[in-house]
Order: structure tokens, then C-alpha cells, then sequence
């Protein structure tokens, strides 16, 4: 169950005169019968020793220094032995804010130092190649055994210190099926707010942590009872209230997510931020359609929920232009008369928001029917998709989000923009020069 890159580099700096432990996931993992993915190293050469000993070495953070040996595409996470912080360290080597946030950590110390450092008991087992034994200084393997989530000290203190350790008791939680011990979760509802001091290009790392582990349905709700979901996504969780669609759409799009991780299908996160995000774009628009049409309220609340939220989360852009599109997609698919219905079937995220039409149908928000139109329209012929459109049934005709460029719809007051035929010009009679 270990992998040999593993081994390698705990046998190397063995050999070195370097103690040297496999730790954290990788042990836990093991010993509750499941096939680890990573592996960490922790040992007491220091990041530049183990660069020495390994060409395919490099060191990397600040806030805490790390090396990662790559083999490949698999790399070996190896970080030295963190003792605890005395007065006579300077603020290069451990630093905390006033709020007892850790900022930089990199004290080195002895084994059991190490282990008192790391943040849950059931990741502070340390497997040795000197005996093939597995060390235990935290109490880990009792938790281990009664399925419980203890984090190690004092949980108010080691919050402060990070707190993305909330979502970590969360997500492990979720993931092992564990029970939170009670002194480690108590303290979250109150502690929550401190995620507000964590980057947001950190908490992003942390979202896809979350919901694309396979065990999303299960982490939400963990996340809404600890009153986590609302620090990370602040507009969806206040809009949860306003429609009683929101949250089964919300639990039906991280269930297809887990069913599609369980069948090793690919997931994106664009399609699961803009489900996550999609109650309080709503919300927004409604707001925004007492002084404005439909579409434009949509373009207009989908720039605040988005520059809201990446003050919480970053979201790349590789993710949130096709979550716009995605959005924006759904004005469009009611509109399939003419030529629309083939422009739209061409889209490059007609599936993404054809899917995310459906999810809508499901969670209640939208009456049935749209979404089984284009069920059908999608597996006809040219000829048959014709017919489709020719029996629609005849009503006034809709405006176009097309037929007007400058604002995505109709302006104010709801009546279109007549076009004007093009002025015929006035042919000029030829001079008596000519």
C-alpha cells in the first residue's frame, strides 16, 4: 500500500543518518484498510539537507518551508521536524499576528515535537522504517479505533493559529465518516468568523478541497452547522432563505459532483461554483428587475455576486468565464424559435448549462418542460429539429438578448428598439462638365 517513491526517500535519508517517518494521511489511511494517494515525509534534516541528498528536490513556501522530491508526475511532500517557538526566535523563523494567527512557522525540533505540532491525533502517526513500527505520541490510534476527530491542543488556540483548521475538521470529518470530538467542534460556531482573515486564494484551494473529495453532500451540511458555508460563500448563504429551491438545488449539484468523482468522471469547478453562487445571483436580479429587464438585471447581478465573492474565494478565470457562461446561457434557452435554438445548441458550454437547466427543473425553481425540450432536440436530425421548432407553439414574439448588444435586452419601459430601414441614397445627376 506504500508507494516505492515513498520508501526511496525515507531508505536515502536513513542511510544519511537522518531520522525519518512516513506521516499524517498516508499512515491513517493505510491503517483504516484504504489505498493512500499521498505521502508525507517528516524528518529531522533540515529543507537544504534533503535538497542535498536529492537532485529532484526544491524547496518551497515561507510560511512554512517544505521540500517536494518529484518522481514523475508523484511527488513526496518531506518537511523537517517543527519544535515549538521560543523568545529567542526571530520573526524570519516563527511569527503571529495579534489575533494569534500563525504566519510563519519554521522552528526545528525533535519527533515528538513534531507530532504535538501537527493538527489531529489521527494525523500525528508516524510510520518508521528502523523497526516498522508505527509511533504514537498524541493518543491517535485510540481515535483511530472509535472513528473520532480530536484535534491536538488546546482547539480555541490552534484555531487562531490557522484557522482553515475548521474546514480541515470538517472535510476529514466528511471524509472518514468520523464523529468530531465535542471540545474540538464547540468552538467552531464562535471561531468561524476568523476564516475572514485567511487569503482568498487559499480558501479557493480550500473550496475544491471540500466539495471535490467525493463527499460533498455530507461536507455542506457539516459546513451549514458550524456556520462555516456562510464565511466562504457570504451571498449564498444569505439567499438560502429567500427561495426554497436554493438548498435542494444546492445538495442535488454536490451529489451529481460525488456520483461523477465515484464513476471517475471529470468535474469542474465552474459548474460547481455557479450552482453554489446561483441563489444569490438570483436573489440580485430580482432585486434588480424593479428598475431594469430580466436580462440585464442578470448581467448586472451576476458582476456584484462575482465581485462580492472573490473577496471570500478567488476564482480564476479559467473557471469563472465559463461559469458566466453558463449563467447567461440560461436567458437563452427559453428563445429556440428561428435560428436561436441551432445557435444556442452550438455554444461550447451548451452542455454544462443545458445540465445546469435540469438541475433547476429538479430543485423546483423552474416549472418541467424546457429541460425535456432540449432532451429531444439534442439527439434529432437537422430535419426532425426543424419540426421541433415549427411546432412551438405561436405567442409574441421574444426579444432577443442579441438585438441588443448594449445592454443584453430591451431598454427601460420594456419596448423594443425599432430598426430603421437604410436611407436610399439620392443619385446626383451628372454636371454639364462631365
Amino acid at each position: 500500500m506504500l508507494s516505492e517513491n515513498a520508501l526511496k526517500v525515507l531508505y536515502r535519508l536513513d542511510q544519511a543518518g537522518f531520522e525519518a517517518y512516513l506521516v499524517g494521511g498516508c499512515v491513517r489511511d493505510s491503517l483504516l484498510g484504504s489505498i493512500p494517494k499521498d505521502f508525507d515525509v517528516a524528518t529531522s534534516a533540515t529543507p537544504e539537507q534533503v535538497r542535498q541528498l536529492f537532485r529532484n528536490a526544491r524547496v518551497i513556501g515561507r510560511r512554512f518551508r517544505i521540500v517536494h522530491v518529484r518522481f514523475g508526475r508523484e511527488i513526496i511532500e518531506v518537511t523537517t521536524f517543527r519544535g515549538t517557538p521560543g523568545e529567542d526566535h526571530d520573526n524570519s523563523l516563527a511569527h503571529q499576528s495579534d489575533d494569534g494567527l500563525l504566519l510563519r512557522d519554521n522552528v526545528w525540533g525533535s519527533v515528538d515535537e513534531d507530532a504535538i505540532r501537527r493538527d489531529f491525533t489521527v494525523n500525528a502517526l508516524y510510520y518508521s522504517i528502523s523497526d516498522f513500527s508505527i509511533h504514537d505520541w498524541t493518543g491517535g490510534l485510540e481515535d483511530l479505533e472509535a472513528r473520532r476527530l480530536r484535534l491536538i491542543g488546546d482547539p480555541e488556540v490552534r484555531y487562531r493559529e490557522d484557522p482553515v483548521r475548521m474546514l480541515r475538521a470538517v472535510r476529514f470529518a466528511a471524509k472518514l465518516d468520523f464523529s468530531i470530538d465535542a471540545a474540538t467542534g464547540d468552538p467552531i460556531h464562535e471561531l468561524a468568523p476568523l476564516l475572514l482573515q485567511i487569503p482568498p486564494a487559499r480558501l479557493f484551494e480550500e473550496v475544491l478541497k471540500l466539495f471535490l473529495g467525493g463527499h460533498a453532500v455530507t461536507t455542506w451540511r457539516q459546513l451549514q452547522h458550524y456556520g462555516l458555508f456562510a464565511m466562504l460563500f457570504p451571498g449564498a448563504a444569505e439567499s438560502l432563505a429567500e427561495f426554497d429551491w436554493a438548498e435542494p438545488m444546492i445538495e442535488r449539484a454536490l451529489a451529481n459532483t460525488d456520483d461523477r468523482i465515484r464513476a471517475d468522471k471529470p468535474v469542474t469547478p465552474a459548474f460547481l461554483y455557479a450552482a453554489l453562487l446561483w441563489p444569490a445571483v438570483a436573489a440580485s436580479a430580482r432585486s434588480l428587475e424593479a428598475d431594469m429587464p430580466p436580462v440585464p438585471a442578470l448581467q448586472q447581478a451576476t458582476q456584484q455576486v462575482v465581485s462580492r465573492q472573490l473577496q471570500h474565494t478567488a476564482i480564476p478565470k479559467r473557471f469563472s468565464m465559463p461559469m458566466r457562461e453558463i449563467w447567461d446561457l440560461q436567458a437563452r434557452l427559453p428563445r429556440r424559435r428561428g435560428k436561436r435554438a441551432f445557435t444556442t445548441l452550438q455554444h461550447p458550454r451548451f452542455r454544462a448549462a443545458y445540465d445546469f437547466l435540469l438541475l433547476r427543473e429538479t430543485a423546483g425553481e423552474l416549472a418541467p418542460g424546457l429541460g425535456e425540450w432540449w432532451t429531444r432536440f439534442q439527439d434529432l436530425g437537422d430535419e426532425a429539429q426543424r419540426d421541433m421548432i415549427q411546432q412551438l407553439q405561436q405567442g409574441p414574439q421574444e426579444e432577443d438578448a442579441d438585438d441588443f448588444p448594449e445592454t443584453g435586452g430591451p431598454p427601460p419601459g420594456g419596448k423594443p428598439r425599432r430598426r430603421r430601414a437604410p436611407r436610399r441614397r439620392r443619385r446626383t445627376p451628372p454636371s454639364d462638365d462631365s
